[in-house]
């Protein structure tokens, strides 16, 4: 199958193309710094763009069969429009060139509702201060894309992981269209879900939630790692 990746060299992206690779997909990957992508092979090609240039966009998108979007940006103070300008370019090129499949990331915190089985410190406390105030930029951008999306004729899948950690291996990972307990998703296994979803038709114009069970580390961990580093 022909699968672009935006935002390909972030730590899900390159994980995203390395397992589409794996398992015989052509890949063309989207960066703004094709000189640093990390993979090279014969089913990838990597397109040097930006996702807010709409000809560029539409250059890559063109002759695909499937999008994935695993743009990320880091928590900050300053207005996000990223997630939402980006994907007005893809879904654009997509209706231009007869593309269906879209498969984005956005967040577990969409969802809206309090997360299944936590302390009261972590659903009163800690995640309204990520979701409110640390990240609030980014979540706020990341519900725009979210209606975009929706409101697009596509036949879309959102996926909403939760934080994010470095992970050697796929696990047995959860999926589901509701908000599932725990508070992690591994890459790999994000990565994984993104792909089976790209690829197939399980979930078209559904939100689903992807999450690791195996191996996870600790809250503190994260969030010192992850927060504020740009991995999505």
């Amino acid at each position: 199958m022909k699968l672009v990746v935006f935002g390909a060299n972030g730590a899900t992206g390159r994980q995203v193309t390395a397992q589409a690779i794996a398992a015989g997909h052509a890949v063309t990957a989207v960066t703004r710094h094709p000189e640093d992508f990390p993979l090279s092979h014969r089913l990838l090609r990597v397109a040097g763009a930006d996702v807010l240039d709409p000809a560029a966009v539409e250059g890559c998108v063109a002759g695909q069969e499937a999008v994935i979007s695993a743009l990320g940006v880091p928590f900050g103070r300053e207005p996000v429009t990223v997630y939402s300008e980006g994907v007005t370019h893809i879904t654009q090129a997509m209706t231009k060139h007869g593309v269906r499949r879209l498969v984005c990331v956005t967040s577990t915190v969409l969802f809206g509702v309090p997360a299944p089985g936590e302390t009261f410190f972590f659903r009163k406390v800690l995640e309204p201060l990520i979701a409110r105030t640390v990240g609030r930029t980014v979540y706020d951008d990341m519900r725009r894309m979210e209606r975009i999306v929706r409101d697009s004729e596509h036949a879309w899948t959102v996926v909403r992981p939760a934080g994010l950690f470095d992970a050697e291996a796929v696990s047995g990972y959860r999926i589901a269209t509701s908000r599932l307990p725990g508070r992690f998703t591994s890459r790999a296994d994000l990565a994984d879900a993104l792909l089976r979803e790209a690829t197939g038709d399980g979930h078209v114009r559904t939100f689903v939630d992807v999450r690791t069970s195996q191996g996870v580390p600790s809250i503190l961990d994260v969030i010192r790692k992850e927060a504020f580093g740009a991995r999505a």
